[in-house]
């Protein structure tokens, strides 16, 4: 089997970037004297990447120097997005917070293929969002189910 030298790194930097998914995920079902515990780093990480997930589209705009300004403009605030959208998923009660971000990796992964017709991208870059984005919202949606029953006995 011949390695893909020029999305190894970044195969490898996303799969490890995917444990502060699953390990939470994984204690929220054998850890619950430290639910909470295991809810806000999963939940706390989801904002996080969420964000880093916009300033892909901010990077873009600043370096394709022939862009359109239009375009540039609408690539800029779309950036901005993801961040507003995890500060909320922070505020608001958890399960909701946990499907918002879910729902919105997956938006953000639709319009990560609407950037792919247009700009010039590695081969490897959507193909790797997809499995991730994958394994992140199954990782939300799962910790959501877990954390609404705790939410009504409270």
């Amino acid at each position: 089997m011949k390695i893909n030298r020029a999305s190894f790194a970044p195969r490898l930097l996303g799969y490890l970037g995917l444990l502060p998914f699953i390990i939470p995920t994984a204690f929220l079902f054998c850890d619950h004297h430290h639910f909470m515990v295991w809810r806000n780093l999963l939940i706390s990480y989801a904002a996080v990447i969420l964000s880093f997930l916009g300033a892909v589209y901010w990077g873009v705009a600043m370096i394709v120097k022939e862009m359109p300004i239009k375009k540039r403009n609408v690539m800029l605030s779309w950036s901005v997005i993801p961040s507003i959208v995890a500060w909320i998923g922070l505020l608001i009660p958890q399960v909701y917070g946990l499907i918002v971000m879910s729902i919105f990796f997956v938006i953000s992964f639709f319009m990560d293929m609407q950037l792919m017709k247009s700009e010039a991208k590695p081969t490897w870059y959507l193909p790797l969002r997809f499995q991730l984005t994958v394994v992140v919202t199954t990782c939300l949606v799962t910790a959501a189910y877990l954390v609404k029953p705790v939410l009504i006995n409270v």
